[in-house]
């Protein structure tokens, strides 16, 4: 039966230690220039619905050193759901490739891709989740400090589809995960009802007290744009800056998805300070998720 990763909770606790060991292999073999060509003659379809940086980059360059060739089609090339249907979009490219990664609007697009392709099917981030990711993340944090299990991450800002996939993913892998937001800009309900290490807060001192991990995230994401100026007021106690890390603990360390939106969200002097992992994160999108590739083609 063929696997897709359009949710974190597609995964199992077990699969994610897979996938984060065969990370290792593949980061190790990039870093010391030794052939992994395991993707030789695939090819995966980059379905794209909105403008990226990180995804595009990280997933075609990861193709091209797995030996594998990326094509990446921009919302003008497929239209999903208006040239044709999602399904019949699926059903053609399963004929022509391997893999398919999607960064769409909607989850339900993801998810009647994965429905009606007969080959692996990848959420490049949806409205509801960014999979790839926190998996990247978490990845990131066992590299820092060499667990997961006990460990308090905090984050600060908008209950968005990176804080939902977070929030998915505590339960699975048994840390603790703080959200600090403003009233009414909390993660999805049935995410938060579902969890069991989550602790929902609305004063950002009090959570980042404890938190190993410091996370943020920009306020108004793609599509909220005319919101801007209201998150902005509401956000405005969120800040990562200064003042607010004087309440965190010493060992503290700094993570943010990016693009950023500095002096909002987070200060220059925090996201470019020493207790700061972005640039680490950033990379290991790359290594992730070249991970999560060779896995889905293994189990697919």
């Amino acid at each position: 039966m063929k696997r897709d990763f359009v949710t974190i909770s597609d995964l199992t606790k077990n699969e994610i230690t897979e996938i984060f060991e065969l990370t290792g292999k593949i980061k190790e073999s990039q870093k010391k220039g030794i052939d992994h060509k395991i993707l030789k003659d695939k090819t995966l379809a980059m379905v794209f619905e909105k403008p990226s940086l990180r995804t595009r980059v990280t997933f075609e360059t990861g193709m091209t050193q797995l030996g594998g060739h990326a094509i990446y089609l921009a919302p003008a090339d497929i239209q999903l759901g208006k040239r044709e249907t999602v399904p019949d979009a699926a059903r053609n490219l399963s004929r022509w490739v391997d893999l398919i990664m999607a960064r769409v609007f909607d989850h339900k697009t993801v998810e009647d891709l994965a429905e009606n392709a007969t080959i692996p099917v990848i959420n490049g981030l949806s409205d509801l989740e960014h999979p790839c990711q926190i998996l990247a993340d978490l990845y990131t944090i066992v590299e820092k400090k060499n667990t997961l299990e006990n460990l308090i991450i905090t984050y600060v800002g908008d209950g968005n589809n990176v804080c939902n996939s977070f929030v998915a993913a505590s339960d699975i892998l048994d840390y603790r995960f703080n959200i600090a937001t403003p009233a009414g800009y909390e993660p999805n309900k049935d995410y938060v009802e579902r969890a069991k290490n989550v602790n929902l807060m609305y004063d950002p001192h009090e959570a980042v007290a404890d938190a190993d991990i410091i996370y943020t995230d920009v306020w108004a994401s793609m599509g909220q744009e005319q919101e801007a100026d209201k998150r902005k007021q509401a956000f405005a106690p969120f800040q990562i800056n200064s003042e607010l890390l004087e309440h965190a603990k010493k060992d503290y360390l700094i993570m943010h998805c990016l693009p950023a939106h500095r002096g909002e969200e987070i200060t220059d002097n925090v996201i470019d300070g020493p207790r700061s992992i972005v640039l680490d994160e950033a990379e290991n999108r790359l290594h992730v998720q070249k991970g999560i590739l060779v896995w889905l083609s293994q189990h697919g």
